[in-house]
């Protein structure tokens, strides 16, 4: 991939390494002409000794069509190159099949979020069978050795391509790669080697996660057939909403409504945060807007230092219902020069002030 044409182009260089690397594939996938390579070097596989004929336009996607299968569940490419699987050198069996992994999800709220929080969950899923200890067999003398690839877990296939003849490695069809054939299944898995069953499984969130995030534990899945490992458990982090306050990053926001007097005159108010309420100070003369920080009153950032902050945006609230008296009190107010909006060049908008916190 590092020399493909497609990121390489007009590079010679990149193209006759692709090349190269395009005949080398041939020569090592192919038994007989890889022993010509072995005895007589590149002279046993050129042209003159009906070998290699040159990549030309062949593109990796070429490749991979015509010889994908022993990248797949034959084993690696070396085993399938050099002769390992059935039969041939350094052929080792299948270790059986790997567990499925399992998805969960875990609600936190903010101050568990904020502090990070030790969880006990249960988890059903697929555990080894006690009764045959994973083997799937009613007993040891139950189990023998798979026909089709005589233990070995792989069998050889032969293709004709437009490069000539193919010998690759692929699974055993009949013993999924096992090498073992089992005759008298376990009566308590049924030859699965798995029973359903239930784990109590300890998570140490750390502080500072967010909705969506995942977490992986390794080995915490389903338990894997005959030998196999486990599948991971993943934790899928899902927030659960508080009822005032709203995060945005690290920041905490909340909405503080205000009457026109307390505004005007200048007041102490409570407001809560992750670790209770405190008392701010408004000054007098607050506009609609403005915001107040609460320095490191906010979340901490995942597996780092520091906290953000909680960011309080002022709201003038105006009454929808005037008595009378109400309503000739603020007819006079009305009147008076001094309640005309006057906001000067010294006042920020609403977007500017964000900015100011953010940056």
């Amino acid at each position: 991939m590092k020399y493909h044409p497609d990121r390489n182009p007009d590079n010679k260089e990149a193209e006759a390494k692709f090349k190269e690397a395009a005949e080398a594939y041939e020569v090592l996938s192919d038994g007989d002409k890889r022993a010509r390579y072995d005895r007589f070097g590149h002279a046993g596989v050129g042209q003159g000794a009906g070998g290699f004929s040159g990549a030309g336009g062949m593109t990796m996607e070429d490749i991979f069509s015509q010889f994908g299968d022993i990248f797949g569940e034959g084993g690696s490419p070396f085993e399938s190159f050099f002769g390992g699987g059935a039969g041939g050198r350094g052929g080792r069996r299948r270790q059986g099949q790997r567990g499925a992994n399992l998805r969960v999800k875990v609600k936190l709220d903010l101050g568990e979020i904020a502090n990070g929080v030790n969880k006990k969950i249960k988890v059903k899923k697929q555990v080894i069978c006690n009764t045959c200890n994973g083997s799937g067999a009613k007993d040891s003398g139950s189990v023998s050795t798979c026909s089709t690839c005589r233990g070995s877990g792989y069998v050889r296939q032969v293709r004709s391509t437009f490069l000539g003849q193919m010998q690759t490695t692929t699974t055993c069809p009949t013993c999924g790669g096992t090498g073992q054939m089992i005759t008298a299944k376990c009566g308590t898995c049924k030859g699965d080697g798995r029973v359903l069953g239930q784990e109590t499984i300890e998570l140490d969130i750390p502080a500072g996660v967010a909705e969506g995030m995942q977490l992986s534990l390794q080995g915490k899945g389903n338990a894997g057939m005959r030998g196999g490992g486990n599948g991971d458990l993943l934790v899928s982090i899902e927030e659960i909403e508080h009822p005032s306050l709203q995060r945005d990053g690290n920041n905490l926001i909340y909405e503080l409504y205000l009457n026109f007097a307390d505004a005007a005159l200048g007041t102490s108010v409570e407001v809560p945060t992750i670790d209770g309420k405190v008392k701010i100070k408004i000054p007098a003369g607050t506009q609609a807007g403005k915001i107040l920080r609460l320095k490191s009153k906010g979340l901490p950032a995942v597996q780092s230092y520091g906290k953000g902050d909680q960011l309080i945006h002022t709201s003038i609230w105006t009454p929808k219902k005037l008595s009378d008296a109400e309503r000739k009190i603020l007819e006079q107010m009305r009147n008076m020069s001094n309640f005309d909006p006057n906001p000067g060049k010294s006042e920020k908008g609403f977007f500017e002030k964000m900015k100011d916190y953010f940056t």
